[in-house]
């Protein structure tokens, strides 16, 4: 077990230490995040005035979008440089590889997380900022469902030629309950009459994806990248 999360923190670092000489995917998946955004709330709120409840799906789709972008770029660095043949061929745990790529994933994305949220409660006027620890909680759920289900798809596709096309095809369709749930728990946390006991039972819910996705994640890495 030691040596399990020694590869994690080793593998983890390693990709932090690229990204650091780079910030090329940390840049691009913020610009585009933010420009999701913007082009929402120029298309969408009208004389100063957005339209109800859009502000939890816009936060939402702009996660997925980023995070959909965040993966194929990863991955495709893993794929030019051999980095993820050289990764599995090392005496090593190949679990431990998926959780440090997924810890990866999920730490990029809640760092644009940290800039959405501001920037859609801005925009439109979603008191997003009220119930900070339910919104946390929601959004790190959300987070990790949908970066177990990438993580895994986009490992699978490194080397395939069509990856950018075949990412998002695989990827929506298993977590679009993952993001009906996130969109529900925070249109209900932003609504005045929307009642906690709903919050509570979304989360609830993302959690319970949470644990299939990643149990279902690990058990499978290992087959997937030897096939």
């Amino acid at each position: 077990m030691r040596s399990f999360f020694r590869v994690v923190w080793l593998v983890l670092r390693k990709d932090m230490t690229v990204e650091v000489r780079s910030f090329e995917i940390v840049s691009t998946t913020l610009f585009f995040a933010v420009s999701v955004v913007l082009f929402f709330a120029f298309a969408l709120v009208k004389e100063g005035q957005p339209p109800g409840d859009a502000a939890a799906g816009i936060l939402w789709i702009a996660i997925a979008f980023a995070g959909t972008l965040a993966l194929g770029r990863t991955f495709e660095r893993e794929g030019k440089s051999e980095t993820l043949r050289a990764l599995l061929l090392a005496p090593c745990d190949r679990p431990a590889i998926y959780v440090a790529k997924l810890l990866g994933m999920i730490g990029l994305l809640m760092a644009a997380e940290l800039i959405l949220v501001p920037l859609v409660a801005l925009f439109f006027q979603a008191q997003l900022l009220d119930h900070p620890l339910w919104l946390g909680a929601l959004l790190l759920s959300g987070t990790l469902g949908y970066a177990a289900v990438g993580t895994l798809f986009a490992a699978m596709l490194a080397r395939a030629r069509s990856r950018d096309v075949l990412l998002p095809i695989l990827l929506y369709p298993i977590t679009i309950p993952v993001i009906i749930a996130g969109v529900r728990g925070t249109a209900t946390l932003l609504d005045p009459a929307g009642e906690m006991v709903m919050v509570r039972f979304w989360t609830m819910l993302l959690i319970a994806f949470d644990a299939v996705f990643v149990v279902l994640a690990l058990w499978t890495f290992e087959t997937l990248m030897t096939d």
